[in-house]
C-alpha cells in the first residue's frame, strides 16, 4: 500500500533489506548508469524516501527504481500514484522528447494559477534551462517572493533539489543557457542563510546547500566563459565551506578553483589549490575524491612543464581510483568515472606537447563516455580534435571536429566552442583535403 502524506514509506525500507542507507544509496547509483541516467542519491535522500517525506519520486529517480525492481510499479515501492501527490506538476522538457523535469512539492500545496504562468513563461522564454531557476524560486518563496522568517526544512531541500536540477541540465545541454538564470536562486539560498533556521540541523543543510549551489553557479560561469564570475563564485562556496566548518565542501571548492586556475593559464595557483583541496579531503576517506584532486594537480605540473611531477600526480590518481566507489564519495562526484579521468589525462599530456599520446586517452574518454550525456561525449571529442589536429592526422581531426559540430545542436558551452576555434585555426594549413575543408566551411557558418 502506498504511504500516505504523513506516514513512512514502510514498503521501500522494507525493500532495503538489511543495507544500509549509504549502501542502498551506492545500490541505486549503480543502477542508473546501467541505464544511462544520473541520480544524486546519497543516504539522505533514501531517507527521505523512508520517512515519507519524499511521496514521489522524480522521473529520473522513477526509472532508476523501476529498473532496480523489474516487474514492480511505483505503487508496488510503496509510493502513491503521481497524479495524486498534490503540488507535482510534472512539465515537459523541450529539449528531450522523454524527459520531463518535476516541480518538487516539498508538502506545499498545489501551484497557483500564478506559480502556473510564471513556469509557462520560464519554458517559453528559455525552454528547459530555465526550470531549476524558476523551481527553486517559486518553491522557496511562493506568491510573495518573500524569504521567511525562519528557514525550515522544506527550503533546505528546495536548495539542494536546485543543486541536483542545475547539474542534471548542465550534463545534457552545457552552461551557457543555464548561468544567467541560476544567479537568482542562489541569492535566495544566501538570503535563507541570513535569516537563519530554527534548528541547527537545518542551518548546517542550509550551509551545505548554498555552498554547493555556488559551485554549481560557478561552473555554470567557467563552462561559458564567464572566468572572473566563476573566481567569486568559488570563493563564496569556499568562504561558506569555512565558517561551517565543511571539508567535503571546502575539498569541492578547492577542485573547482584548481581547474579554474588552470584555465586561466595560472599553473602555479592550480597545484596549490588542488593540494590545498588534497588536506581538506583527508579526513573524508573518499580515494574517487583524492583521484580527482589529483588529476587537478597533475594538470597544474603539467602546464608548469613538470613532467616528473606531472607524473608522480597521475600515478596518484590511477592508484586512488583503482580503490573504487565508496560511500564515502560525495554525490557531486557523479561524473567522476574512468571517460573523465581518461580526459584529465588526455590535457595533461597535451599540455606537455604529446599529443599522439594525449589523442589515445581523449578517445578512450569519448569512447567510454555514455551518449547520454550530451555536454560531455562533445567536451571529449574536441579534446580529441584539437590533439589530433596538432599529432598530425588533420583528416581524423577534421572528422572529430564534424562529431562536435553536429553535437553542438543541443550542447551550449562556450568552452566547447573555443576549443574548436583552436582546432580550426589548427587545421588551416590543411584545408585542401576534402575532409578538412568540409570542416572548415562548416565550423564558419556555425
Amino acid at each position: 500500500m502506498a504511504a500516505s502524506p504523513h506516514s513512512p514509506n514502510s514498503t521501500f525500507r522494507r525493500l532495503r533489506g538489511q543495507r544500509s542507507p549509504a549502501e542502498f544509496a551506492a545500490l541505486v547509483r549503480r543502477a542508473a548508469k546501467e541505464i544511462g541516467e544520473t541520480v544524486s542519491c546519497d543516504a539522505r535522500y533514501i531517507g527521505r524516501v523512508e520517512s515519507g517525506e519524499i511521496r514521489c519520486p522524480n522521473y529520473a529517480y522513477e526509472r532508476v527504481f523501476l529498473h532496480l525492481f523489474p516487474g514492480r510499479t511505483l505503487a508496488d515501492l510503496g509510493f502513491p500514484p503521481r497524479e495524486a501527490v498534490r503540488g507535482r506538476a510534472a512539465h515537459r522538457d523541450p529539449f528531450s522528447a522523454n524527459a520531463a523535469v518535476p516541480v518538487p512539492a516539498h508538502h506545499r500545496p498545489g501551484p497557483s494559477p500564478k506559480e502556473s504562468d510564471v513556469l509557462r513563461r520560464a519554458f517559453m522564454a528559455g525552454g528547459s534551462a530555465t526550470v531549476a531557476a524558476a523551481t527553486l524560486g517559486l518553491t522557496l518563496l511562493g506568491d510573495t517572493r518573500r524569504v521567511p522568517a525562519r528557514a525550515g526544512e522544506s527550503e533546505a531541500a528546495a536548495v539542494e533539489d536546485a543543486v541536483r536540477q542545475i547539474r542534471l541540465l548542465d550534463d545534457r545541454h552545457g552552461a551557457d543557457a543555464l548561468y544567467r538564470r541560476a544567479a537568482e536562486p542562489l541569492r535566495t539560498a544566501y538570503a535563507l542563510l541570513d535569516a537563519g533556521a530554527a534548528r541547527q540541523s537545518t542551518e548546517d543543510r542550509l550551509h551545505a546547500g548554498a555552498g554547493e549551489l555556488a559551485v554549481s553557479v560557478g561552473w555554470l560561469a567557467h563552462d561559458s566563459g564567464r572566468f572572473d564570475d566563476a573566481r567569486s563564485h568559488y570563493a563564496e562556496a569556499l568562504a561558506t565551506a569555512r565558517v561551517s566548518g565543511d571539508a567535503g565542501l571546502e575539498a569541492h571548492a578547492f577542485s573547482n578553483m584548481a581547474f579554474l586556475a588552470r584555465d586561466c593559464g595560472r599553473s602555479r595557483e592550480s597545484v596549490r589549490a588542488a593540494q590545498a583541496g588534497r588536506r581538506a579531503a583527508r579526513s573524508l576517506g573518499s580515494p574517487r575524491l583524492l583521484s580527482l584532486l589529483a588529476l587537478r594537480e597533475a594538470g597544474g605540473w603539467a602546464g608548469l612543464a613538470d613532467r616528473k611531477a606531472c607524473e608522480e600526480a597521475l600515478a596518484r590518481a590511477h592508484t586512488e581510483f583503482s580503490r573504487g566507489e565508496g560511500d564515502t564519495d560525495p554525490e557531486w562526484m557523479s561524473f567522476f568515472g574512468e571517460a573523465e579521468l581518461e580526459f584529465l589525462e588526455a590535457r595533461c599530456w597535451a599540455a606537455l606537447g604529446e599529443y599522439a599520446r594525449a589523442a589515445r586517452h581523449a578517445r578512450r574518454a569519448a569512447d567510454l563516455q555514455d551518449p547520454h550525456f550530451a555536454r560531455n561525449v562533445a567536451l571529449y571529442t574536441a579534446e580529441l580534435a584539437g590533439d589530433l589536429a596538432r599529432a598530425g592526422a588533420p583528416d581524423e581531426a577534421a572528422w572529430a571536429g564534424g562529431r562536435v559540430l553536429d553535437l553542438l545542436a543541443e550542447v551550449q558551452s562556450t568552452r566547447i566552442r573555443s576549443m574548436l576555434s583552436g582546432t580550426a585555426r589548427a587545421l588551416v594549413p590543411h584545408q585542401r583535403s576534402p575532409r578538412v575543408g568540409t570542416f572548415l566551411t562548416r565550423h564558419a557558418a556555425v
